[in-house]
């Protein structure tokens, strides 16, 4: 009976931290407060109006200044951090326009970020709302093309819960073009380099190829087959699609290894990207992989080492050493039940051999 009652109160006492721990985090979650919303201007000169960004058709060496509305709901003062970014491609073909480490290309002309100014954090009285002025300075020549970038916005020292350690941070973006004239641009890649690297602590090759012209390539599909140098045999194949890339932007492409070893030596890359409007680009390009790069990246592959953890010589030694111990049993108890059987036999003899010596008697 105390066994029963103590299970029961366990149970009871889970039942009540368990609902208790839901409570806070949903609270937690609830009181997380997002007072900034914001509400972009659109001016005269909007190319497309019926898009929620700015597509602003542009003269060169104009100047303009363009609102975006901010909004504080609170009783409190807010203070909103703003970044200014060039539109950038990521290594799996979705455009960024947010805050990132991605690198600009060599054919950036003319960076968003460099036309486009405004104050780096805004001050929102409580239940108020403040115009945020961004001023656009135009190159003096004409410029065939898009320059495009994004407008981030984030409300600093958002809510936290020091309890239950929940953290919800609200950001905004807002993408913004420029452009001057109807011509049509065709889009253009060049190729830059395949290396060695890594993503995500995986050994992998990375392509490495440029959009160097000011428009936007869409429907991106991308196939890369590595082979060692002079070899036709495909060691690693990868294939994507539905890729975009923004105006003078690179992607670095990843080819991953699968957790195989990366081996130095020299190899060759055959890449073949298609895009929208049958357009086609295809390289062969060698690499080389150094026994430094491979020695590096070895040992910091997680693959590797989640394999490298697994003593395969110990689980051989112990399998063996089980295998040797159970045949020795089963040969032992073998020969100890031929034993026991043989003496049973010769007992039984002898039992005859007494028994009829005495019946002959």
């Amino acid at each position: 009976m105390k066994k029963k009652l103590l299970i029961q109160l366990s149970t009871i006492l889970y039942i009540v931290f368990m609902i208790t721990a839901f409570s806070t985090q949903v609270s937690a979650t609830e009181n997380v407060s997002n007072a900034f919303t914001y509400k972009v201007v659109l001016p005269e000169n909007q190319h497309d109006k019926n898009s929620n960004y700015f597509d602003l058709r542009m003269t060169p060496s104009q100047k303009q200044t363009v609102l975006i509305k901010m909004n504080n709901s609170s009783n409190k003062e807010i203070t909103v951090d703003v970044a200014l970014n060039s539109a950038k491609t990521n290594t799996n073909g979705v455009i960024e326009y947010g805050p990132s480490k991605l690198e600009k290309d060599n054919s950036l002309k003319f960076d968003f970020a460099e036309i486009v100014k405004g104050e780096k954090s805004v001050k929102i009285p409580p239940k108020q709302t403040v115009e945020y002025p961004l001023t656009i300075t135009m190159p003096d020549s004409q410029y065939d093309g898009l320059i495009s970038g994004g407008i981030y916005m984030i409300q600093k020292d958002q809510t936290k819960d020091q309890k239950a350690m929940i953290k919800n941070e609200f950001g905004y973006l807002v993408g913004m073009i420029l452009s001057e004239t109807d011509t049509e641009v065709k889009s253009e890649l060049n190729f830059n380099k395949a290396y060695a690297e890594q993503q995500n602590y995986r050994n992998a090759i990375f392509i490495n190829y440029s959009n160097i012209r000011p428009v936007y390539i869409d429907d991106m599909s991308i196939n890369v087959q590595i082979m060692k140098k002079g070899s036709e045999e495909v060691l690693y194949d990868t294939r994507q699609t539905k890729m975009r890339m923004a105006p003078n932007s690179q992607i670095n492409f990843p080819v991953l290894m699968n957790g195989e070893k990366m081996i130095a030596g020299d190899y060759s890359a055959h890449i073949v990207v298609t895009t929208e409007n049958n357009g086609k680009w295809e390289w062969l390009e060698d690499f080389t992989i150094t026994d430094e790069e491979a020695d590096k990246f070895n040992k910091e592959d997680v693959s590797l080492l989640q394999e490298s953890r697994i003593d395969w010589r110990m689980i051989i030694f112990v399998v063996v050493g089980v295998f040797v111990v159970i045949t020795i049993i089963f040969f032992a108890v073998r020969l100890y039940y031929a034993k026991r059987q043989k003496e049973k036999k010769r007992q039984a003899v002898e039992k005859k051999k007494k028994k009829a010596k005495k019946n002959g008697k």
